[in-house]
């Protein structure tokens, strides 16, 4: 027999491009999923997540309006570049993930395996359109007078995002890689029964070249957390795919404070090719315009 002990993992939070404990010193306990057939009965332990509290959401809000300005700065190649290294990260890790997904969502091996490889080619297919939504959403624009007229997209700041309960992994990568392939910064919100595959996202988000802050992932309350974010003044947007009817609605009213974006929940199949709703849900439109100049008398343009 082995008299090795185990080495049990700590699950942290992930703010700012770091891995703090909540400040409160609070976890939770994270179980297997039951099945509907023990619905009465009670999962096995995984392990002990943090329990994000008011200031660690204020936390990483501040990280997150700290990295805005050099996340929508950078290229849109660039943003796809580092999207992609997300996705290798991930293949690199994938059998971790599926054992992961299959605990959190009570899911057999092959199924949790084609929920991964899903979320894979999610992450390159979002990489795949930072540079080219510019390019669907904005353009020239047909004026009368001698005016160029030029629309384009920009970021909307600093977006909250309450990842989807049921769908931890694939729902969450869903709501999170069209934020940030925009050029926005996020706080996320994991589903609360089934943190840890967010959790362990953290990890390869660190070491895939995206910058500190761009992505904070916090754990925890779903209510709890979500509401001081909804009510942050400099939080510009809210996505409540993880809220239920109630949540929302009082998350709604406190958003409007500052008219932050709201993206209300909605019956979604993560498994079915996403669109670019979620991409248009959190940019403006800056549209500029410029006088062509006239040519000699007879007033020809260019």
């Amino acid at each position: 027999m082995s008299d090795r002990l185990s080495v049990l993992k700590t699950y942290k939070l992930y703010v700012g491009g770091k891995f703090p404990r909540s400040e409160s010193g609070r976890v939770y306990e994270v179980t297997t999923k039951r099945s509907a057939a023990d619905a009465a009965g009670k999962g096995n332990w995984l392990a002990n997540a943090p329990l994000a509290s008011r200031k660690d959401a204020r936390d990483a809000v501040v990280a997150a309006r700290k990295a805005f300005g050099g996340w929508a700065g950078a290229t849109a190649y660039n943003r796809g570049q580092v999207l992609y290294r997300v996705a290798e990260m991930l293949e690199g890790r994938r059998d971790q993930f599926v054992r992961e997904v299959a605990d959190a969502e009570g899911l057999g091996k092959s199924k949790a395996a084609a929920v991964v490889d899903a979320t894979v080619d999610r992450w390159v297919w979002y990489a795949g359109w930072t540079d080219k939504i510019a390019q669907v959403v904005g353009g020239g624009n047909p004026v009368a007078g001698p005016f160029f007229n030029l629309s384009s997209p920009e970021p909307t700041g600093v977006v909250a995002v309450l990842a989807p309960q049921e769908s931890s992994f694939l729902g969450l990568v869903s709501v999170l890689a069209p934020v940030i392939a925009t050029g926005n910064t996020a706080v996320v919100i994991a589903s609360e029964n089934s943190p840890l595959p967010a959790l362990s996202l953290a990890e390869v988000l660190a070491t895939s070249d995206v910058p500190g802050g761009v992505v904070n992932i916090l754990s925890g309350r779903t209510a709890e957390i979500a509401a001081p974010l909804a009510a942050h003044q400099d939080v510009n947007a809210i996505d409540l795919a993880g809220a239920d009817e109630a949540l929302a609605k009082e998350l709604e009213i406190a958003a409007a404070d500052n008219l932050k974006r709201v993206l209300r929940p909605q019956p979604v199949d993560y498994s079915e090719a996403p669109g670019t709703d979620r991409m248009t849900a959190f940019l403006e439109t800056k549209t500029v315009w410029h006088p062509t100049g006239a040519l000699g008398a007879s007033g020809s343009s260019y």
